[in-house]
Formats: structure tokens, C-alpha cells, sequence
């Protein structure tokens, strides 16, 4: 884990911030308000692939996390609605940020992306994010919101929920393109305060690859 996050700091995505309520926030990630199953920064283009949250400090009642498998979702969709799920990954949503002063980030992409070959690459689901859609076709657009409303309500279901409440020193990671994270509410009492990153999943994949190809080698 040390060398992990030795190649966290290295990276453009390095930078460590702090997940804690404050006075004035500008996130509802900042409040003790629950969080929705969601990703992260799907105005961002391309999005942050690996995120990292290490806990500090979780004194608080509540303040559970939460991870959704979102490949698992979009599989369950699909094979409920197939219609749906073909314009949710046919049509693109669009995303924003604009909270801070001199920031406005913007991107374009299905809220189900596919590649060439239809193969499931990326989910950004994230209602918070949400701008207007525009990219729809009039025709469709009815269709289109009830496949969004329903694919939500696909990820609330505890079915594909794993609960855990992190404890100081302990850490977990997410892919980003593919497992949605939540926060369960909490008390005012006590305190929770995490600490996140984000790095490119490709670093890892590598570290990993090379980690597999010296067992290989070794049992030769």
C-alpha cells in the first residue's frame, strides 16, 4: 500500500483533499448529509480512474460507506430494458461543475459508456453533476428519463450495496469508471475526516501486470 501511494503523490492527480462538513461548504460532500451512490467528476474529461479515501478520524454515529458495482447495474438494466439501456448508452448527458470561483468544467459522454465493439468501458452517474440534457432527441426524450429514473433506482437497491464503516488508519480504493461510492448520514457529535486522491488506473494495472509476470516467471 505505501508504494501505492508513493505513486499517488507522483501523479497529476496527486493532490490529497480533505472530506470533512464545514461551516460554509461548496459540496454536499462537506455537510454529514448522506451521499447517493455516485462516481466522481464526470465533468471532468477524461474522468479520474482510481480513487483513494483513507479515514483519520471516524468518531461520529453513522457515516457509513457504501460501494455499488455499476457494471452489475447496467447489466440488470439492460437485461430489463433493453430500450433503455440503448439510450442511455447511445445518447450523451452532459455534466458541470461551477462551485468554485474561476472553475467551470464541462464534458459530454453517455451516462453508459460502450466501446467500439459494445464491450461496457464506463458509468458517470452522478445527479449532483447533472446538467441540463440537450442531446436527446425530442422523440426519445420521455423514454430516456425513464430509463435514467430507473437505472437510479436500480442503484439505490441494497441488493448491490456493500455497507462498511471505515475506521482510523484504514483506506479503500475504487475504480471510478466503474464502482459508484455513498455516505450514509451522520450525528453532529464526534468527528469524520477523510482524506482522498485520485490516480490513473493504468499506473496500477501496470504494477500489477509486472507483479504477475515475475510469479511467472519465478515458477519456471
Amino acid at each position: 500500500m505505501s508504494d501505492l501511494f508513493g505513486y499517488v503523490r507522483e501523479t497529476n492527480y496527486g493532490r490529497w483533499f480533505d472530506v470533512r462538513a464545514e461551516v460554509n461548504p461548496n459540496n454536499l460532500a462537506y455537510t454529514n448529509l448522506g451521499l447517493q451512490a455516485h462516481t466522481d467528476n464526470p465533468y471532468r474529461d477524461p474522468v479520474p480512474t482510481l480513487q483513494i479515501l483513507s479515514c483519520i478520524e471516524n468518531t461520529v454515529e453513522g457515516g457509513e460507506s457504501s460501494v455499488v458495482d455499476g457494471f452489475a447495474v447496467a447489466a440488470a438494466l439492460q437485461a430489463e430494458n433493453p430500450e433503455g439501456f440503448r439510450l442511455l448508452s447511445s445518447h450523451a448527458a452532459r455534466f458541470e461543475y461551477a462551485g468554485s470561483s474561476g472553475v467551470r468544467l464541462q464534458s459530454k459522454r453517455p451516462m453508459i459508456e460502450l466501446g467500439p465493439d459494445g464491450e461496457l468501458i464506463c458509468i458517470r452517474f452522478n445527479n449532483r453533476s447533472l446538467a441540463p440534457t440537450v442531446d436527446v432527441p425530442f422523440a426519445d426524450m420521455d423514454r430516456y428519463y425513464a430509463a435514467y429514473r430507473r437505472f437510479a433506482e436500480l442503484i439505490e437497491d441494497p441488493s448491490f450495496e456493500v455497507t462498511f464503516k471505515l475506521e482510523s488508519g484504514q483506506a479503500f480504493i475504487v475504480d471510478n469508471t466503474r464502482v459508484m461510492h455513498a455516505r450514509k448520514a451522520f450525528s453532529g457529535t464526534g468527528k469524520r475526516w477523510l482524506q482522498g486522491c485520485y490516480a490513473d488506473k493504468d499506473g496500477l494495472l501496470s504494477t500489477l501486470a509486472a507483479i504477475e509476470h515475475g510469479f511467472k516467471e519465478a515458477a519456471e
